[in-house]
């Protein structure tokens, strides 16, 4: 039977309280727990470790969290198929840790490895720099179980024993916020653990240099496992990683040291702290935003957001120039200044189709800002398939864009 008490403090979602707060700690007694709440017609939001619980809107009613901490199960590991299945409660860093001793990986890095399950990355569709190469966490899933509002468990994808017809699960659920179902069981697809690393990192760039020194290396057929620029100061330090074996790590390294002079190779713990000083800006302040825009439009992007990070304190960006994504961190000061520097950023980015999403804030900015920003033009659709697999509105109800 699931571990059911009274909510405490940590329960609530972005200042809303449950009634109740559940744990189941199998499939069986997930699918149990939703059945109850189905009867009870109760509005539920899951919870992983909570590191992107900040995204989206407050749930606008809640009876109940289900936490999946309990379900943090290896189900299967077939490292000649380099594939895994997981329960969703799971953290990204104790399963990289049952894989390393066999000599893969998920090739998934989202900030706080220790706290983020992999239930809760795909329902945020949360990512790091490794997405650069290896895709974003839909590209990795191949199979997925859930549990539908009703309580019935189904599944898609790879390994699949039972289908919601007409739905590519595990396309559907990445990004969804646990508003159409409980991701309860993950199947990934591995890649082997490199077997060497070094970075090349070059400092003081300009926006214009940044986006020409990534075009040149691309244009060079380097192939980065990981890109981005941190902000330093007035400029940047764009840096790129490569991974595998130790010559064809050394040769591409070599070719984007000859693109620029300011060029440096890092390996071991300098290479460590530069991406460990990565990781801290990407989860740095109570404000993150992050922009998605053509990746041509680095530069314009920038001159974007650059205002915005000026009003936070602290504040910082971290590009992904190829992905065409941008992070603004820091701490709130001003909610006026900040909120008027995220309308600005919104109007500067729509033209070029870019957009704005603010992933964590506080309640005051929030009054002044919507999350999500413009609806997207998908919303319809969104809104039927909400209406398919949720029919009463009882899963995360307002909390994705649209206030479905």
């Amino acid at each position: 039977m699931s571990a059911v008490h009274a909510p405490a403090d940590g329960d609530a979602v972005l200042g809303v309280r449950p009634r109740v707060a559940l744990e189941p700690g199998s499939l069986e007694e997930a699918a149990e727990a939703m059945r109850a709440l189905a009867r009870d017609r109760a509005a539920v939001v899951f919870v992983g470790g909570g590191t992107d619980l900040e995204l989206g809107a407050p749930p606008s009613r809640l009876d109940a969290v289900l936490r999946t901490r309990r379900l943090d199960r290896v189900r299967e590991h077939a490292p000649s198929d380099q594939i895994v299945a997981v329960e969703a409660g799971i953290t990204i860093a104790a399963l990289q840790r049952h894989l390393q001793p066999h000599g893969q990986r998920l090739a998934l890095d989202p900030p706080h490895p220790e706290r983020a399950t992999v239930g809760g990355v795909l329902a945020a569709s949360a990512f790091g720099p490794r997405r650069t190469r290896f895709g974003a966490v839909r590209d990795l899933v191949i199979g997925i179980t859930l549990v539908r509002a009703d309580g019935v468990v189904a599944r898609g994808g790879g390994k699949v024993v039972k289908n919601v017809a007409g739905f590519d699960l595990p396309r559907l659920l990445c990004g969804s916020l646990g508003s159409l179902a409980l991701v309860a069981e993950v199947v990934f697809r591995l890649h082997p653990l490199p077997e060497a690393s070094a970075t090349v990192a070059a400092g003081g760039l300009s926006a214009a240099q940044v986006a020409a020194l990534t075009r040149a290396a691309l244009d060079a057929r380097a192939e980065p496992s990981a890109v981005a620029a941190i902000q330093e100061g007035e400029g940047f330090r764009l840096a790129f990683r490569f991974e595998g074996f130790a010559p064809g790590v050394r040769e591409q390294a070599e070719r984007v040291l000859a693109l620029d002079a300011r060029a440096e190779r890092l390996e071991g713990g300098d290479e460590a702290a530069l991406w460990a000083r990565h990781d801290a800006l990407r989860a740095a302040g109570d404000v993150r935003a992050k922009a998605a825009f053509p990746p041509a439009a680095l530069e314009g992007a920038v001159r974007a957001l650059a205002p915005l990070a000026a009003t936070l304190g602290g504040g910082a960006l971290v590009l992904y120039p190829t992905l065409g994504i941008a992070f603004a961190g820091g701490t709130l000061v001003r909610d006026d200044a900040t909120g008027s520097a995220v309308a600005a950023a919104r109007a500067a980015l729509r033209p070029g189709n870019g957009s704005l999403v603010i992933a964590a804030a506080p309640a005051a900015l929030r009054a002044l800002a919507d999350p999500w920003g413009d609806p997207p033009p998908a919303l319809e659709l969104m809104r039927r398939l909400k209406r398919e697999l949720d029919p009463d509105g009882r899963l995360a109800p307002g909390r994705v864009a649209g206030g479905i």
